[in-house]
């Protein structure tokens, strides 16, 4: 009861590997009497021989990981490969920092609770790298009384 010739007569036919043939178990006795391409074909238009599906691998698995990042998982310095610079470059964290400088500057000129020269003399020492973020640049404005009087 082998059926290696009609299997890979079938899945030359067919174009599929020799693995992905399937035979109709209700058919063998039409299947083993079968010996030429022709009766295979036969047989195949028939419905007796079929392909079977192709195997996927699935996303599945990636998908819950890529949500898990998102919320900030799977993160931590154990599972870090890149150095700090390369993970983040630092080219974009200043871009990122100064961008938030200066719009905050501009909104606090705007509605004029600094002077245009202060407002300067800030926008000079964020481009000198004076402030790490939005709150530093606030706790400088506070020390240094720089708010407009009232």
């Amino acid at each position: 009861m082998k059926l290696t010739t009609q299997r890979r007569l079938a899945a030359e036919i067919l174009g599929v590997g020799e693995g992905r043939i399937w035979i109709d178990p209700e058919r063998l006795e039409d299947v083993e009497v079968a010996m030429t391409r022709e009766d295979v074909r036969k047989l195949i238009k028939d419905g007796a021989i079929r392909t079977k599906p192709e195997k996927g691998i699935s996303r599945g698995r990636k998908r819950v990981l890529r949500e898990k990042k998102k919320k900030g998982r799977r993160r931590g310095l154990g599972s870090r490969k890149g150095a700090k610079g390369a993970r983040a470059p630092r080219k974009e964290l200043w871009m990122s920092r100064i961008r938030a400088l200066r719009k905050r500057l501009r909104e606090l000129r705007a509605r004029r609770m600094i002077t245009a020269s202060v407002y300067r003399k800030l926008y000079l020492l964020a481009k000198g790298g004076a402030f790490r973020s939005v709150a530093h640049l606030e706790q400088y404005i506070e020390a240094n009384k720089l708010y407009r009087r009232r």
